[in-house]
């Protein structure tokens, strides 16, 4: 078994419960305020982590190694976070609205792979995405 498994089951199990909270998210709840408490929750919970992982610099020290990286994925997440809030107080499904947007991620994320790191796609999967369109097709009808 790969040794990416677990991490990416953690990712899938993280995202199925992140979907149903924001799919559960009140109506009347401020999108943003929403937003703020889910940050204060992850950066507590990030500390904490941090504090309980071997690591072989100090907490200030540490941000010595980070980049604009950083700035840049606290600004996507807060669009992620707000499209998903979005899209589903306008109506998406919890069942079909994510699937939507990861399809239409695979496929932009195709020719950023092969532009920028090189990547290599093959045949089988040209043809996977063009079943990832003809589902996303079917889904939409």
């Amino acid at each position: 078994m790969p040794q990416y498994f677990w991490p990416l089951s953690l990712v899938v199990f993280s995202n199925a419960a992140y979907h149903v909270a924001s799919k559960s998210t009140p109506q009347n709840a401020n999108p943003f305020i929403s937003l703020i408490v889910t940050y204060l929750i992850a950066a507590s919970a990030c500390l904490a982590l941090f504090f309980m992982s071997p690591h072989q610099k100090g907490f200030i020290e540490s941000f010595s190694g980070l980049s604009w990286v950083s700035v840049a994925l606290g600004v996507t997440i807060v669009g992620l976070e707000y499209g998903y809030l979005m899209a589903y107080r306008l109506g998406a499904d919890v069942s079909t609205g994510p699937l939507m947007s990861y399809i239409a991620l695979s496929v932009l994320l195709i020719p950023i792979g092969i532009l920028f790191y090189r990547e290599n796609v093959s045949l089988t999967q040209v043809a996977g995405v063009g079943l990832c369109f003809a589902g996303l097709l079917l889904i939409n009808k």
